[in-house]
């Protein structure tokens, strides 16, 4: 690649557009629910969600932040109300998830719902103890119905973990109540402020309206009542601070070992600097690349082992380290997926579960490729090859979307639905069930043919609109501020920072067993 090119200089600048509307979008999140409530707040003596975190991780740690663009294009506050990611507290990587009560309470809506239940999905997939840092409100009433139902899977997760012997903490900083007193009360460990929380499944106005009785607050829900009567705080906690420190000792105690091979502890940088990442990706994703480039910016040492490189060029596959963790990558070169990088794809992955390899998928594809020659060549049970092994393999998968990701080719490279342990997309990332273009296109053949299968002519202007239409609603919905803010990813993230976001997913995953599959579904041959 070469950084002195014009092109280089192109696609820099317009990643780097991409990354500032990013930004702009991530300080929403950050922001919280405004000046104002963030005043009401502070006034209080309360630390914000965020800050919360900062003190809960070990100094200098990093925090890996998921889905911080939830909600994103809803009529909710981006971030959906929560805070989720993982860090380390004590040495042990956890899954921390904080409820913003500057937005409307920290209350829980359809977006902060998803959010949290992809958090305890992770939690479970990649065996991370969990803390919780609540001060919520409960339901957001008006969302009752797409959020009361669902809802209930919150507390069987958190069941579950305990269950599978992977621990699960509440810090209760303020209000938990009502469907929330159930978080506290189904965790193993609870800490409660003195004189802030209060954990009832009904305030004193329900007690009153349901039983007629008189009570207030502490009485009913407070921190020492249930220190010191109902047994359901284990910990009372005189401040914030103090009810942080308390959660820090209980994962001191934990005794949590990771079951998971340990990663080699010498390894080198990549020789090529990750800073080119920047200039990768065209502004056009027709235009290829090679994702070679990319290898080699993410990789220990930018050492990678090609596997099968004559055959099926259009996918490249091998073998690396990347922090230590051995991985096999498969990351598209031209876009489309023929017969031969299906067939190479379906023997690689089953090679990587002969050897407990976690996979890495980066992908730009367009798909797999149509028309009748390759029809006829078995491109439907090729590509079905591809997928039934990546259905099947067992070892770790991670996915980084970096340009095109479209058709079933998004399914072959381990898209969300296939249950990548992460997901992360690049700002350049879009995904759709075909591009626009294309999907205009084909609605514009069918619509030609249904007019001429009724003698009818044609309105040439009206399908001009109707293509400009269904373009730029494809182009808008296959964006990645979109598609994350649907929770179709992990978040979106700098392509700089993909070593280190990979390096910490790989981190997080071996905190479980790491095992190939012992069998795979029927190959069509």
């Amino acid at each position: 690649m070469d950084t002195a090119s014009e092109e280089f200089a192109a696609n820099r600048e317009a990643m780097l557009a991409k990354l500032a509307e990013l930004e702009t979008e991530h300080a929403k999140a950050i922001a919280g629910g405004g000046e104002k409530y963030v005043a009401r707040h502070r006034k209080r003596g309360k630390l914000l969600a965020r800050e919360r975190i900062e003190l809960l991780l070990d100094e200098d740690s990093p925090f890996l932040e998921l889905s911080p663009l939830a909600a994103w294009g809803t009529d909710y506050h981006v971030g959906g109300s929560v805070v989720t990611g993982i860090g380390t507290v004590e040495g042990v990587e956890c899954m921390i998830v904080a409820n913003d009560p500057t937005v409307k309470g920290g209350a829980s809506n359809p977006s902060s719902l998803k959010k949290g239940l992809r958090a305890a999905e992770i939690a479970a997939e990649n065996r991370l103890p969990t803390i919780n840092l609540v001060e919520s409100g409960g339901a957001d009433l008006p969302t009752q119905k797409e959020i009361f139902i669902p809802g209930g899977r919150t507390f069987r997760n958190l069941t579950n973990s305990s269950a599978a012997r992977i621990p699960t903490i509440a810090l209760v900083f303020g209000n938990s109540t009502a469907g929330g007193a159930y978080l506290p009360g189904m965790s193993d460990y609870v800490v409660m402020v003195k004189e802030r929380a209060k954990v009832f499944l009904g305030g004193p106005p329900l007690v009153k309206m349901a039983t007629g009785e008189e009570s207030d607050d502490e009485s009913l829900g407070g921190a020492e009542m249930h220190a010191r009567t109902s047994g359901l705080a284990d910990y009372l906690a005189q401040d914030e601070e103090d009810a942080i420190r308390l959660g820090r000792s209980i994962v001191k105690r934990l005794n949590w070992h990771k079951q998971g091979p340990a990663p080699k502890p010498d390894y080198d940088e990549p020789l090529h600097d990750p800073a080119d990442l920047l200039g990768v990706v065209p502004g056009d994703l027709k235009v290829p690349f090679d994702p070679r480039e990319v290898i080699a910016r993410v990789v220990d040492g930018s050492d990678f082992d090609e596997f099968k490189p004559l055959y099926g060029p259009s996918l490249v596959t091998g073998w690396a380290s990347l922090h230590g963790y051995p991985v096999g990558i498969l990351a598209n070169a031209q876009g489309v997926l023929f017969s031969e990088e299906s067939q190479k794809a379906t023997q690689f992955i089953q090679l990587a579960n002969q050897s407990d390899t976690p996979l890495i998928f980066l992908h730009n594809t367009t798909g797999y490729m149509v028309g009748r020659e390759y029809e006829q060549g078995g491109i439907i049970k090729h590509g079905a090859m591809m997928i039934n092994a990546v259905s099947n393999s067992k070892v770790p998968h991670l996915s980084v979307l970096m340009g095109a990701s479209y058709g079933a080719g998004h399914y072959g490279m381990c898209g969300r639905a296939y249950g990548p342990r992460f997901l992360f997309a690049w700002p350049s990332a879009k995904s759709a069930v075909m591009g626009p273009q294309q999907l205009a296109g084909v609605l514009s053949i069918v619509a030609r043919a249904a007019a001429a299968n009724r003698g009818q002519a044609y309105d040439e202007d009206g399908d001009k609109a109707m293509r400009a239409m269904v373009e730029q609603q494809i182009e808008a919905e296959s964006m990645p501020m979109f598609l994350s803010g649907m929770l179709y990813d992990d978040g979106i993230i700098d392509p700089r920072d993909t070593r280190t976001v990979l390096g910490l997913s790989l981190s997080a995953i071996h905190n479980g067993p790491v095992r190939g599959a012992e069998g795979f579904g029927v190959f069509r041959m």
